[in-house]
C-alpha cells in the first residue's frame, strides 16, 4: 500500500519516465526502412543524410564508384592525398551509414592528427609502411607500424595520425560506419579558422610567445 507521502515521489518518477521515453527511442541510428535512399544531390541536405532520388530516377551507376582507381597528388604540405568515398562523391550510400577513403601518402608524408566526430575508423595498409596511432581521453598514446596487409581501428572521436615511415609511398584504405563521418584536422582547426582563433588564446594554450603563432599561422595561410 502507498502512503500518501509517497504518492507525489512516486507520480514526479512516472512522469520522468515518460519524458525520457520518447529520447531513448532516438538513442541509436534507426534502421533503414527501405532498400537504399540514393542522394538527391540537388536538394540541400536534411538530418542525417540528403532527400532520396526518385526511385524511378535510380540507375545501376548509382551504386558504384572508380574514384579510387587513380594515385592521389600528393605535392602539398603534408606529403599526403585523401580521396573521399563519401555521400558527397558517391550518392549511393546516403543512409547507408558506410564510407570509404583511398589515402595516397608520399614518402614521410602524414595524415596529420585530426579526429572523427561521427564514426569509428577502420584501415588496412595496402602499400609501405605507416605508424598509426591515436591518444585515449585518457591520453594514453598507442601505436604501431603497419605494413601491407595489417589492419588497424580508431575508436569514434580519437585523435589520431598515419605517417609514411617507409622508403617510398604507401597506401592505405580506410573506412567508416557514417557515410558522413566528418574530420576535424587539428593543425587546419587551430591555425586556419575562419575567423582565426584569437592569438592569445592560442599562446596560453600551447605555452609559447605570439611569434610561435603567427609564424604557425601563416605557414596555413591560403
Amino acid at each position: 500500500m502507498v502512503t500518501p507521502s509517497a504518492s507525489p515521489f512516486r507520480l514526479l518518477s512516472c512522469l520522468v519516465v515518460l519524458l525520457l521515453l520518447p529520447l531513448l527511442s532516438f538513442a541509436s541510428d534507426p534502421d533503414p526502412l527501405q532498400d537504399f535512399c540514393v542522394a538527391d544531390m540537388s536538394a540541400p541536405p536534411l538530418l542525417n543524410g540528403f532527400p532520396c532520388k526518385p526511385a524511378s530516377e535510380v540507375t545501376s551507376g548509382d551504386f558504384f564508384f572508380d574514384g579510387f582507381m587513380k594515385e592521389g597528388n600528393t605535392a602539398n604540405t603534408f606529403g599526403v592525398n585523401l580521396t573521399a568515398g563519401n555521400v558527397l562523391s558517391f550518392p549511393g550510400l546516403n543512409t547507408l551509414g558506410i564510407s570509404m577513403n583511398r589515402v595516397d601518402f608520399a614518402r614521410g608524408g602524414i595524415n596529420p592528427p585530426h579526429s572523427h566526430p561521427r564514426a569509428t575508423e577502420t584501415g588496412v595498409v595496402m602499400k609501405g609502411k605507416l605508424l598509426v596511432g591515436f591518444v585515449t581521453t585518457g591520453n594514453v598514446f598507442h601505436s604501431k607500424v603497419l605494413t601491407a596487409g595489417q589492419m588497424f581501428v580508431i575508436p569514434r572521436g580519437l585523435v589520431h595520425f598515419q605517417k609514411n615511415v617507409g622508403e617510398g609511398k604507401a597506401l592505405a584504405f580506410t573506412a567508416f560506419n557514417s557515410h558522413m563521418p566528418g574530420a576535424v584536422v587539428l593543425p587546419l582547426t587551430l591555425f586556419a579558422s575562419t575567423p582565426a582563433i584569437p592569438n592569445d588564446v592560442l599562446t596560453q594554450a600551447f605555452q609559447v610567445e605570439e611569434d610561435v603563432v603567427k609564424s604557425i599561422k601563416s605557414k596555413f595561410a591560403s
